[in-house]
């Protein structure tokens, strides 16, 4: 087992997976090539990137070791990470504790946030 503890920045360009444990923490970078998109008047589709699936594929092959997630991110990408995780991988699923809207964090100002964070998760556990 890698760690006990991990968080998740995500957005739709790039993840950073910060173990507590280790100082290997890891940046997956998204292989889709689209811009930004926007929603437009009078244009077909919703503006939004379809689902980048490889990439959360990657995202959740890194944490498959760990016992408890933190998925964080500015935007949507986080959300569509946890329904992913939930359609192909529940044992990943079972294992994300929360998921908040962080904007653009450190790596260190994120590893603060995410302790923090567990702390209150294994204090309510604990009751």
């Amino acid at each position: 087992m890698r760690t006990n503890h991990v968080i998740i920045w995500i957005d739709h360009k790039q993840a950073h997976v910060i173990y507590f444990d280790s100082a290997n923490n890891e940046v997956i970078k998204s292989e889709n090539s689209q811009p930004h998109l926007h929603h437009k008047a009078n244009t077909v589709g919703d503006g939004n990137a379809p689902e980048n699936h490889p990439f959360f594929h990657q995202v959740i092959h890194a944490v498959s070791d760990v016992k408890e997630i933190l998925i964080v991110g500015p935007g949507s990408a986080k959300l569509e990470l946890v329904k992913h995780a939930n359609l192909h991988d529940h044992k990943i699923f079972e294992k994300i504790v929360g998921v908040e809207t962080v904007d653009h964090p450190t790596d260190g100002q994120l590893l603060a946030y995410a302790r923090k964070y567990f702390i209150r998760i294994d204090r309510l556990k604990a009751l």
